[in-house]
């Protein structure tokens, strides 16, 4: 952050976190398989006293209204939900952090890449 100048903010890193699979079906043949991915969005504004957390929720909601536009991500998932949004609590400041987890779920078929 500190590499960052200010006309850089805010900033976004996005980060694989956890996976799971399992059958969604049992037998011979072709096997469908569910997965469930988790993505940890940390985004990064700079501002003042006065209005660090107006810019920390003005990217909380950018975030989830272009997750929420289109939850199938281009018809790869089933579904996109954020399932915790956190805030640094000023221990940044003049930086305001975020940290989003999103989860995917998809399907596949076993075997397949």
């Amino acid at each position: 952050m500190d590499e960052l100048s200010d006309k850089q903010y805010p900033a976004v890193i996005v980060q694989t976190s956890e996976e799971t699979r399992e059958d969604s079906e049992l037998g011979d043949g072709a096997r469908t398989r569910i997965g469930t991915i988790d993505f940890v969005i940390l985004g990064f504004v700079k501002g003042a006293e006065a209005n660090i957390d107006t810019k920390r929720n003005q990217l909380i909601t950018a975030i989830e209204t272009a997750l929420e536009s289109d939850i199938t991500r281009n018809s790869n998932a089933l579904d996109t939900e954020v399932t915790s949004v956190e805030t640094d609590e000023g221990t940044l400041f003049p930086i305001g952090g975020i940290r989003i987890v999103v989860r995917c779920t998809y399907e596949f078929q076993a075997g397949t890449p």
